[in-house]
């Protein structure tokens, strides 16, 4: 399973993205304490739409609630502006494994005292030095769509359930 994990996230807008993506990739989310939001507020709503209810997620207190209700139970990999490998530089092949991706807060990112004892699971998103991080909720896409790929996207869908397979092929002008 894969598990997105947003260590104090900050803006609204973002998390409903992302709990948008976690339902339409069946990742399981999970939100670290404090949150710079409510999660009935409507900016988390509006960017959720009208997914989010069917969203699987947990909130903790804090890191060391967090950690330690999962650290034995899967992988970890840190998303950071300071790691030095690229994200695609690991194997998340196996969909068997559990997959712990963790994000850090839209303005700080995760502390050092966190990624240090972790430093060869730190990676980065290989961009440009004109910017210093891309959105959170565009990070965790590419991330989850990465660990997606390697697995051969699972039992996601890769047709549209809602219209004819010939779609388009049918359109005449």
């Amino acid at each position: 399973m894969i598990n997105v994990v947003l260590f104090e996230p900050e803006i609204p807008g973002n998390t409903g993205n992302i709990m948008r993506t976690c339902v339409a990739t069946n990742t399981k989310l999970h939100l670290i304490k404090p949150l710079g939001f409510s999660l009935d507020e409507k900016d988390i709503r509006r960017s959720g739409v009208n997914y989010i209810d069917n969203c699987h997620y947990e909130v903790y207190e804090n890191w060391e609630d967090f950690y330690n209700k999962n650290k034995d139970l899967g992988e970890f990999y840190f998303l950071t502006r300071y790691g030095h490998k690229p994200h695609t530089s690991f194997d998340y092949s196996d969909s068997s494994k559990n997959l712990y991706f963790v994000f850090g807060k839209e303005s700080t990112g995760i502390p050092r005292n966190i990624l240090k004892p972790h430093i060869d699971r730190c990676m980065r998103i290989p961009m440009t030095d004109k910017v210093r991080a891309l959105n959170l909720s565009n990070s965790v896409a590419i991330m989850v769509y990465e660990a997606l790929r390697q697995q051969d996207f699972n039992d996601l869908l890769r047709n549209e359930p809602h219209k004819s397979q010939t779609f388009i092929e049918d359109y005449e002008d």
